[in-house]
């Protein structure tokens, strides 16, 4: 028996709402609790024209809808420095060599060439391409975080405001129709007034290891802090189902297990070089990229054949030691939110066995449950129980839980029709969960200091 049944069955032992009656879509009619109304969707007369910053995950990921639907994009452009990369997008794509550069800045040097640019550099290196391509009149798709500073923040929200750009934000859990839905319910008054939400981002461990230990994103000072790498996405959530700006925040957190002092005895710098525990570890290296051959989306070089991981491995902080790193970033933290009279926590957690975030939302009339994959709405009034599914409802088409298309899709609209209103979040709101991230995380260092949420109160360097 699943947890969730589990849960289900125990509730309705115990009288609660789980006894109650549960109500389902029927085939050919409407769901009961209704659905988002998407803007009408138009052909465009051309593709948008675009360029890429950064052929890494992210930026192959939003290039590929391109490929999918070369009627509505087409990526004519690429700066990026790993050989490798370039070479991979830009046979994909058909770019020219004229259109190829190793650095971003080099892609700035001549006039205007297409409509907009994707960055999808590190995060540490958002900032340069996203004003230079604002200054030259481009539209920009930015991945997250907009920039390590509110200060730099602050700037590409000014640059783009006086150049009228079309900004969209990579908060990709906006175009998904699991938390598109979970807003709807939440905006539709079905839970009454919202009270009170919680939400969990479990990490899951080896994504933990993988991207927050040894990869981009371990140290805040070459990245971001936690809340702004991974966790803006949930800030974002946050603020949208809240729909009014954060008033306070308290945070608390650190990195419990992934420190030098939690090494096992004799254990070397890389997990290869003959690691007495490499066998039972949870985090070895070896198991993870070499006999499982999983998570190698950051590899730099092409091919999954044994030699050229091991080569890799060897190479890079993929490699290491879980505990022998220069990893700082937290793997717990808890951030208490006030939305003017709406109380939230937001838990990050690193050290869980599964992933796919968690969400309740308690309103005046009833409460929603959901786990990415269900949502669970009891009305208080009705005694009904109503049941809401990815699998039933939802067009997954992509990564993120449909949410990488959901979000280039509307993109695209915004750009082609001039109409920045077709995001789902305009770069003003999105900067919203980063300034709540620039100052949770001030309080998590200040140990938990309540702050108010003020763009005064940040530091210029604030990061």
């Amino acid at each position: 028996m699943k947890r969730r049944d589990a849960l289900m069955t125990l509730g309705a032992a115990a009288g609660t709402a789980a006894s109650y009656k549960l109500v389902r879509a029927q085939a050919g009619r409407p769901h009961p609790l209704g659905a988002p109304v998407p803007f009408e969707w138009q052909k465009p007369a051309r593709p948008v024209t675009a360029a890429v910053m950064g052929a890494g995950g992210r930026g192959r990921v939003y290039a590929a809808y391109a490929k999918a639907f070369p009627e509505e994009l087409r990526i004519v452009g690429v700066a990026e420095p790993i050989p490798y990369r370039n070479a991979f997008l830009a046979e994909g794509h058909g770019i020219p060599p004229e259109r190829r550069w190793p650095t971003w800045e080099r892609a700035f040097d001549g006039p205007k060439f297409c409509d907009a640019i994707i960055v999808t550099t590190p995060d540490r290196l958002h900032y340069g391409p996203a004003m230079a391509a604002l200054e030259k009149g481009y539209d920009l798709l930015l991945e997250k975080a907009i920039a390590p500073s509110w200060s730099q923040c602050r700037d590409i929200l000014d640059r783009a405001t006086a150049r009228r750009a079309v900004v969209g934000v990579c908060h990709v859990l906006r175009y998904t129709p699991y938390f598109r839905m979970m807003r709807h319910i939440v905006a539709s008054g079905r839970l009454g007034r919202v009270v009170s939400i919680q939400h969990l981002e479990p990490v899951e461990h080896i994504h933990m290891s993988h991207s927050f230990v040894r990869g981009n994103w371990r140290n805040s000072r070459e990245s971001t802090p936690m809340l702004l790498s991974k966790c803006c996405h949930d800030l974002d959530i946050l603020r949208w189902l809240a729909d009014r700006p954060c008033t306070k925040v308290q945070s608390f957190g650190s990195l419990r297990l992934f420190r030098r002092e939690m090494a096992p005895p004799g254990a070397p710098a890389r997990c290869a070089d003959g690691c007495p525990v490499e066998a039972s570890c949870p985090f070895s290296a070896v198991e993870i990229y070499l006999r499982r051959k999983s998570w190698l989306g950051h590899k730099d070089t092409p091919g999954d054949d044994d030699a050229s991981i091991r080569e890799w491995l060897a190479r890079t902080n993929y490699g290491r030691c879980v505990f022998r790193l220069d990893n700082d970033v937290v793997d717990n933290q808890v951030v208490n939110l006030e939305f003017g009279d709406i109380t939230a926590t937001l838990a990050m957690e690193g050290l869980t066995s599964y992933a796919g975030r968690r969400t309740r939302v308690m309103g005046t009339r009833g409460d929603l449950v959901g786990d990415e994959e269900r949502l669970e709405v009891f009305d208080f009034h009705e005694k009904k129980r109503f049941l809401w599914t990815v699998a039933e409802h939802g067009r997954v088409d992509s990564g993120h839980g449909g949410g990488d298309n959901g979000l280039v899709r509307d993109w695209v609209q915004a750009v082609g029709r001039r109409d920045p209103a077709l995001l789902a979040t305009t770069l003003q709101e999105s900067m919203d969960s980063h300034l709540i991230g620039f100052t949770s995380e001030k309080s998590r260092l200040e140990g938990g200091t309540l702050r108010a949420v003020d763009e005064k109160d940040l530091g210029e360097g604030s990061a």
